[in-house]
């Protein structure tokens, strides 16, 4: 792929840490969540993975909890979600400035997170930047389309009306393998972001087109 024959003019971004640095909040929601079964996490570095995928599957993942438990971890996690942890959160530095000139020269901006709906419209607000997106689609609230497949795939129906017949120019921006596996199931260009959550090799394993180390950098090869 050679970006001088590329012109990108739609800009699809994740958002737990891509735009925002989620660890806080999202931490101590899971480790609220654990207690309720007995389970004491007192180091929130070790909850970091479950930044990115979605909560039922890494419930079960690390530790173990399916079904009807898994259910009621999620319900306890939400507990203290939505009332403090959505705001144990922080906007990366220069990322509004970058919306707003991306923004500014005409292209086409979506957020397109595993994180429910009505929590993202939440957070952009909070952060003040939902003004900069023009379709905004997360997760529901009963733990349907939570995978990044299935979330891209609604974006792009919003965004394309067709989402198997997706055009050159459509990049989608993320931290984790789970958002370039995703760009990659649409034939998008993948942008990886190195400051955001993933593991050492991560990304490069996961196929990313580029990975960019700022967001200065994210905003020089999105402007192309």
């Amino acid at each position: 792929m050679t970006e001088d024959k590329k012109k990108f003019h739609t800009l699809l971004f994740d958002l737990d840490g891509t735009l925002t640095d989620p660890k806080l909040g999202i931490t101590r929601c899971v480790q609220y969540a654990l207690q309720k079964f007995g389970i004491e996490e007192p180091d929130l570095d070790q909850l970091v993975p479950f930044i990115g995928p979605p909560l039922l599957e890494s419930f079960h993942e690390f530790y173990g909890i399916d079904g009807q438990q898994a259910l009621e971890a999620a319900a306890a996690y939400r507990e203290r979600f939505d009332r403090i942890g959505l705001f144990e959160n922080q906007i990366y530095p220069g990322i509004k400035e970058m919306l707003s000139h991306l923004k500014s020269v005409g292209k086409r901006l979506a957020v397109a997170s595993s994180k429910p709906t009505v929590y993202v419209e939440k957070i952009l607000q909070y952060f003040d930047i939902s003004e900069y997106f023009d379709v905004i689609v997360g997760s529901e609230l009963n733990h349907t389309r939570t995978k990044k497949e299935e979330v891209l795939e609604e974006v792009l129906r919003q965004l394309c009306q067709d989402p198997k017949n997706v055009h050159d120019g459509i990049v989608m921006t993320g931290d984790r393998k789970f958002d370039i596996l995703g760009a990659r199931s649409f034939g998008l260009v993948s942008v990886g972001v190195s400051f955001g959550y993933a593991a050492p090799g991560e990304l490069e394993e996961a196929g990313a087109d580029y990975i960019v180390d700022s967001v200065a950098e994210l905003e020089e090869l999105l402007l192309k």
